[in-house]
């Protein structure tokens, strides 16, 4: 079976979870971070390596999603639980994956083919959230402290759910639209 490279580090991603909530589990911030940071790169050189080469597979427009839903969903509920961020904007980023979820199901099991093409305010949300969790870990390892955290906390929270009413809307009009009888 052919992997190409891509699709490899979308993987890498995905198995490197355990181990990133192993060290948070166990204070080991610096570990974490490490880990975490990789994964991150991954997630951006991932997409870039699919284009630029051309290595685009419909396995990796799927696995490169669930790979970063899979890191940020849970690394969001390790930290809730462990006190490290606030548990408002883990039940948010949860709540907006799982609804997300549901829509691309509810739509398949009905037949509507789904383009997954994720839109520029949805990167951003990634992006932030991304920072949310490489931030405060960062601020652990460093023992310092940031007051304009809850400022991030809340611009996550915030496009967090503007991009999950985004794919609402999305949803409601691809279930709206007349189909064609054959």
């Amino acid at each position: 079976m052919y992997i190409n490279i891509p699709n490899f580090l979308s993987m890498l991603r995905i198995i490197s979870i355990p181990l990133l909530i192993i060290l948070l589990c166990y204070d080991e911030h610096e570990g974490a971070f490490t880990v975490f940071i990789c994964a991150a790169i991954t997630d951006g050189l991932d997409g870039f390596i699919a284009r630029r080469f051309k290595q685009k597979t419909m396995v990796g427009a799927y696995l490169d999603p669930i790979a970063d839903k899979l890191l940020l969903t849970s690394s969001f509920i390790a930290f809730a639980l462990l006190g490290l961020i606030p548990k408002w904007l883990t039940i948010l980023v949860v709540s907006r994956d799982v609804i997300i979820s549901t829509g691309i199901v509810i739509l398949q099991l009905v037949s509507i083919r789904v383009d997954i093409r994720p839109s520029v305010l949805s990167k951003c949300t990634t992006v932030f959230q991304l920072t949310t969790i490489g931030g405060r870990l960062l601020l652990d390892v460093l023992g310092r402290h940031f007051d304009a955290l809850p400022y991030l906390y809340w611009a996550t929270g915030v496009l967090t759910v503007a991009s999950g009413l985004q794919y609402i809307v999305r949803g409601l009009r691809i279930i709206s639209e007349p189909k064609s009888e054959v």
